[in-house]
């Protein structure tokens, strides 16, 4: 996978850097989907990534965004430190592409990603407390998702400067999700 740069004349390793830094620092996110009507709806959720910048987040399959996304792919995601101050040095991404339930060996994938980000996770599934077992129960109903970027939008002004927003496109391999 390859990011190449639309707007500003910053290398690509500064910008990756920069993106994996914000995927790093923040476990949640926003993520808007549209319904059937074209009605913007949003929605916040725990994620993981790829060292590809494909994300993926785990939801119930008759929430609201989940019945979007069958219907409409087109999704975006932003994921910002919310404890952020005005007038210091901000950092985030706006994130733009398609989405869909993961299956098979992409929900395996998303499965080991997500418990290596968040070891409670993986403590729940193997549990045997009747506690752990009613949560493990719980996460089991729901299904991951795995949401692939084709364009990302970075905010990092400690590293790009103040206000200076840095478009890439999101390239990968022929016949690559």
């Amino acid at each position: 996978m390859k990011v190449r740069l639309v707007s500003r004349g910053f290398s690509e390793s500064r910008v990756r850097k920069s993106i994996f830094r914000t995927l790093r620092e923040n476990m949640l996110c926003s993520m808007s989907t549209v319904n059937r009507l074209n009605r913007a709806h949003i929605n916040t959720a725990y994620f993981c990534y790829s060292p590809s910048i494909e994300l993926y987040f785990l939801s119930d399959l008759s929430s609201v965004h989940c019945r979007n996304l069958s219907k409409n792919p087109s999704m975006a995601m932003v994921i910002f430190r919310s404890s952020q101050k005005w007038g210091s040095p901000d950092r985030g991404l706006q994130l733009f592409g398609t989405c869909a339930e993961a299956r098979g060996a992409e929900a395996v994938r998303a499965e080991r990603l997500y418990g290596k980000r968040f070891p409670l996770y993986s403590k729940w599934l193997r549990g045997a407390s009747k506690d752990d077992k009613r949560q493990a129960a719980l996460l089991r109903s729901y299904r991951f998702h795995h949401f692939l970027p084709e364009r990302v939008k970075v905010l990092d002004e400690a590293e790009f400067g103040g206000g200076v927003f840095v478009t890439v496109r999101v390239k990968r391999p022929q016949g690559s999700n």
